[in-house]
């Protein structure tokens, strides 16, 4: 008895392995009666890779041409088809209000959800101009997250709040004036707060951010991101709304990572290649995105989102561009009435505001790009007195966390004002901005978060600059007790 018949006279029944292997081993399987090409004949194969006997569908069609299952779904024009005898299409309209009577409708159409998104949106009032804070309103909120910066913080403010009038107001009349958008381009060394402040932006005013990294991005076909990722970024901040990421903000870090390169033969994929694929987004265009990838491909749904109301904000470091700026404002003789000192502006510590289209272009940005960031501004590198406010004023400043944690285990942690300073000196050696201040915490702070649990009767810990230089300890209280110095 081979393995057909002792499935029959199992009554027909049988596990998925026994399909399975029924399959592996005779051939097709009737996906309806699970009989084998053996004993049902050819199989029919249709959409979806479903196998079915010629049996089966012959009783499908035949339960189809009963007038109980016809009057059911209200079929029109039953066999008005040549080629298909017997056989009719279902009338699109009476498919509907049968899927409505019977509450089997199976989702909402796009239209439908269109139309929900925007009285959702009209209803929140959430880029409606009177809802938007004033520019010193942002600012305002901006100085209790980011020390110093002022001008940078001004013009951020008043962009951002340009840029969501020029939304409402383009959208919402059919004036012949049509305000176009300020992208922006930030200048200024590392650690200075370029990402923070464009994160710290985006939390107050609750809209879709994507920051991406220019550095990954690559010229179409060549293994990297393409340009498209960082709206697929965003629309993926957005929920996969195309109506919210079409309001959001595109944040692009490292953009100096993307200049051409100099005195190169090989193709610069990764370089002007970059910044030509750039220029349609950030101009404004419909651009094809994929839904939750990065790069396009046949596997991947793809929608359309416009980049007209988008606003991109790019920064930057841009090393050696000083040099390209005090090159230019020491070309005048260095000899005569008017003579220029070649090292004036060496110790100028603001030179990154004086640059200019003209020095940006000689550091390999083309011309196209830089027309299309109208909005160039440089962030101050910061000194010592700058640092000992970001350690200590910001709502999320480093200090305030560490006293958060002991606080958790019942410690008081103070900081003198010579150990902030002796701080934000070790900072300004290291030159890495406000990112190296959290590294010189980290390690002062390991031997106190492993010591002080071990003890319940601590009640305070106060850091010392001569601990911060190595030259001695912290000052420990304990509970109901005079402070103890702590060498070591």
């Amino acid at each position: 008895m081979n393995e057909d018949d002792n499935f029959e006279e199992r009554g027909g029944e049988s596990s998925a392995d026994d399909k399975d292997s029924r399959k592996d081993h005779t051939g097709k399987v009737c996906f309806m009666c699970h009989r084998t090409e053996s004993k049902a004949g050819k199989m029919i194969t249709i959409p979806g890779g479903i196998t079915v006997c010629a049996d089966c569908m012959q009783k499908a069609f035949d339960q189809m041409n009963d007038p109980q299952f016809r009057n059911l779904l209200n079929l029109s024009n039953f066999g008005n088809m040549k080629n298909f005898p017997g056989m009719g299409m279902i009338d699109p309209q009476d498919l509907a209000q049968f899927q409505q009577m019977t509450g089997q409708n199976g989702g909402t159409s796009a239209q439908e959800k269109e139309q929900e998104e925007e009285e959702e949106e009209q209803s929140s009032g959430r880029f409606d101009v009177s809802a938007l804070p004033a520019p010193h309103k942002i600012k305002a909120a901006l100085d209790e997250y980011v020390i110093g910066q002022e001008y940078a913080k001004k013009v951020i403010s008043v962009a951002v709040y340009n840029h969501y009038k020029r939304v409402r107001t383009n959208t919402n009349t059919k004036d012949a004036i049509e305000i176009e958008k300020s992208n922006m381009l930030m200048i200024g060394p590392t650690g200075c707060g370029k990402t923070y402040l464009v994160r710290t932006l985006s939390k107050l005013l609750d809209v879709p951010l994507a920051i991406a990294d220019a550095t990954a991005l690559t010229e179409a076909g060549y293994i990297g991101d393409d340009v498209e990722s960082v709206l697929s970024k965003l629309l993926a901040a957005a929920g996969n709304s195309v109506k919210k990421a079409e309001r959001g903000i595109v944040f692009i870090d490292e953009i100096d990572k993307i200049a051409k390169k100099q005195n190169t033969n090989q193709r610069d994929v990764s370089g002007e290649s970059v910044q030509q694929g750039l220029l349609k987004i950030l101009e404004g265009a419909e651009v094809e995105v994929p839904i939750g990838a990065t790069s396009k491909n046949a596997m991947v749904p793809m929608t359309t989102i416009n980049t007209q109301n988008i606003l991109f904000i790019c920064g930057g470091a841009f090393p050696g561009l000083e040099d390209i700026i005090r090159k230019r404002l020491t070309k005048t003789s260095s000899i005569g009435f008017q003579s220029q000192l070649k090292d004036a502006f060496d110790d100028d510590p603001d030179i990154l505001t004086k640059v200019t289209t003209d020095d940006l272009k000689e550091y390999g940005m083309i011309p196209e790009f830089i027309g299309r960031l109208p909005m160039i501004f440089a962030l101050r590198k910061l000194d010592k007195d700058m640092l000992v406010r970001i350690l200590k004023e910001p709502k999320n400043a480093i200090l305030l966390q560490y006293q958060k944690l002991l606080a958790l285990d019942e410690v008081k942690l103070a900081f003198d004002d010579e150990a902030l300073e002796a701080i934000a000196e070790e900072a300004l050696k290291r030159d890495t901005g406000a990112r190296a201040l959290r590294s010189i915490i980290e390690e002062f702070m390991l031997d106190i978060m492993y010591e002080v649990p071990k003890d319940d009767e601590i009640g305070t810990v106060r850091i010392t600059r001569a601990y911060i230089e190595h030259k001695g300890g912290p000052v420990i209280t304990l509970r109901g007790s005079e402070p103890a110095l702590i060498t070591g």
